[in-house]
């Protein structure tokens, strides 16, 4: 049955015995026994892919139900000893994954040598339950309000230039000034404003923002704004080794700067709701936040200047 749901899950026999380390033939023969057994096909089968008939969409939807409590009632139980082990699935966002969560990797295996980890590095929404994963780290604000979330980090912006580039344009002295420089803008931002706020004051500043680049992807802007074209609004967190370096220069380090207005925007775990949470998403979502420090250490690389208030996480 597990090996059905997880075929299901995957789409291919393939993949479902590579995750479980058995041969492609031994999960065809199982999924052949589980189809004499309910006297019914369950799959239709083409050289391309597996499709489900109507009698394996009602027997996928009991089984992974079964299969989910079975899992939770055998977690419960092992929770008990508290010893972190088995198979951990992570989705991750590709850029952030590979700065601040691949190179931590290492250490946390060595903590946790029963852990082992399956890491997606997507920067798509992935339904945890569909895809069979145990947690994502998600940026931004959540909408989904069907998973646990546990804030790992605040996410922050900088507004960041090169020396060339301040050469030849000059240093902006107020988020109003904005409006006479070439900004590098976020195409999937939902409008041309930034959106500013003076730390350790209410004032705020609401800024037209225009330029002769927008991307839809930050690293692009982060290689715009090293080649000097225009004034970048970018992650502290992808912006940091940058600014540390000179490469890049902090402006307006007053001001707290944004490309839209809403609900709170933090770096979080999320896992989906369980009446108990595994010991090894438990040991990673400690571990990660504990590495990222409060305030994280991005942040402290781009100079920026933040309240303990606004550092605790939650």
């Amino acid at each position: 049955m597990r090996a059905f749901v997880r075929t299901v899950e995957l789409g291919s026999l393939s993949r479902s015995a590579a995750e479980s380390g058995a041969k492609v033939s031994t999960v065809s023969r199982y999924i052949a026994a589980l189809e004499a057994d309910v006297g019914a096909a369950l799959f239709n089968r083409t050289t391309r892919r597996l499709h489900l008939t109507e009698a394996g969409m009602t027997f996928y939807e009991r089984a992974a139900r079964i299969i989910a409590d079975v899992d939770e009632a055998r977690l419960a139980t092992s929770s008990l000893n508290s010893r972190p082990q088995g198979l951990l699935r992570i989705n991750i966002p590709s850029a952030f994954g590979r700065r601040h969560v691949q190179p931590h990797l290492p250490d946390f295996l060595a903590a946790y040598p029963d852990i082992r980890i399956d890491a997606t590095f997507t920067d798509a929404t992935v339904d945890l339950i569909d895809a069979g994963a145990d947690i994502a780290i998600r940026i931004g604000a959540l909408t989904d309000s069907t998973l646990v979330a546990k804030r790992l980090a605040p996410h922050r912006r900088a507004l960041c230039a090169s020396q060339d580039y301040l050469a030849r344009a000059g240093m902006p002295d107020s988020p109003e000034s904005l409006a006479t420089h070439n900004c590098l803008a976020f195409a999937l931002q939902p409008s041309n404003r930034w959106y500013f706020c003076e730390k350790g004051t209410a004032k705020t500043a609401e800024v037209v923002i225009g330029g002769r680049l927008r991307a839809n992807d930050s690293e692009a802007l982060l290689g715009a704004a090293l080649a000097g074209l225009g004034i970048a609004l970018l992650p502290t967190w992808l912006v940091g080794p940058e600014i540390r370096s000179g490469h890049l220069v902090s402006l307006l380090p007053e001001w707290e700067g944004n490309i839209s207005v809403g609900p709170e925007r933090s770096i979080w775990g999320v896992y989906p709701p369980k009446k108990v949470v595994s010991p090894k998403v438990r040991a990673f979502l400690s571990f990660i936040e504990q590495r990222f420090g409060h305030p994280p250490y991005w942040d402290l690389e781009t100079g920026l200047r933040v309240s303990p208030a606004s550092t605790a996480g939650s």
